[in-house]
């Protein structure tokens, strides 16, 4: 646990400068963590679940293990700057915003070529025969699973677990998003990542449709909409956790997502419909940025005050053993 006071400062100030610096250009740890796992995934790999699990369990204990000696190693000061480095490290929130908003100046534009290359920023779905509206749907889709999967189960994670839950969350988050596919190749070997994650966002997930569903004024919706599709429609959607965001997203917005295949490489996703109303439009992906900026903001209150309260807990058990 973060344990501190410095806690609910450090998620605070880590989200600050996400937003104010975004991610570097150069030397992103994430793209680090990468880059090892494809060289141990080029040495190891194997057609086989135990393969994976051994892959899986040796680059997330590793990155949690050192992140968890590094954050004990620190002064209380020295954890506060660390925490919040980490934390703006591991966020996703300004980075999703800015590819969401460079797609819809794309799709403005009549750029669709570009724009179908732009579609790999935020997802790893076959983008060549979508036309502008695909693109505008499958970024909304995007926009809403990634703000479960790279702002409010980071936040989450980092409250209860500090740093090494940041850390110990974005890798398995990548992990899944490099193997974790239904393709002939990671079938098998990317069981582990796709599991591990599905496990790991269980609660944000469905803490993240419940701040959608009480954001969704700020975009011209209404709660009990989200709450609605997200009851009705979420449960056929081939992913556990991206069904309860993607259709409260809908019931906010006002719009249907899904109801069309997804190819990704050599196999593809029958979605179901989620929401009721019109399909999105390009003017809906400004909303969509705006309902996920709003979720971020109230979930990183919410994380907060969890961190302060694992803090008090992890400082009163201290004080009770020391008597």
């Amino acid at each position: 646990m973060i344990g501190t006071h410095w806690g609910p400062i450090g998620l605070a100030t880590g989200v600050w400068l996400d937003h104010r610096f975004g991610d570097p250009q150069r030397g992103h740890p994430v793209a680090g963590f990468g880059r090892i796992a494809e060289e141990l995934e080029r040495r190891w790999y194997a057609d086989d679940e135990l393969a994976g699990i051994l892959y899986v369990l040796v680059l997330i204990g590793g990155a949690t293990a050192a992140t968890r000696v590094l954050e004990r190693a620190l002064p209380g000061p020295g954890r506060f700057v660390f925490g919040s480095l980490v934390t703006a490290t591991a966020l996703g929130g300004s980075g999703l915003g800015r590819a969401a908003t460079r797609m819809e100046a794309l799709l403005r534009a009549g750029d669709l070529e570009v724009a179908r290359t732009q579609l790999g920023w935020l997802c790893g779905r076959d983008a060549t025969a979508l036309d502008a509206d695909g693109l505008a749907r499958a970024t909304i889709e995007s926009v809403a699973e990634n703000t479960s999967d790279a702002v409010v189960g980071t936040l989450v994670w980092g409250a209860v677990f500090g740093s090494s839950g940041m850390v110990l969350h974005r890798a398995v988050n990548t992990l899944d998003a490099m193997v974790g596919y239904r393709t002939s190749r990671y079938r098998r070997f990317g069981w582990a990542a796709a599991r591990s994650d599905d496990a790991m966002n269980l609660v944000p997930a469905r803490l993240t449709a419940l701040l959608t569903a009480a954001c969704a004024p700020i975009v011209g919706g209404r709660p009990r909409d989200a709450w609605r599709a997200w009851q009705r429609d979420a449960a056929g959607h081939p992913s556990p956790n991206a069904g309860p965001v993607e259709a409260a997203a809908a019931g906010a917005l006002g719009v249907t997502l899904g109801g069309d295949v997804n190819r990704y490489a050599d196999h593809h996703d029958v979605r179901p419909t989620l929401g009721e109303g019109p399909a999105p439009s390009i003017a809906d992906i400004g909303r969509a940025v705006r309902l996920s900026a709003a979720v971020e903001l109230a979930s990183l209150v919410l994380s907060a005050a969890i961190a302060s309260l694992c803090g008090h807990v992890l400082s009163s058990r201290r004080r009770g053993g020391r008597a």
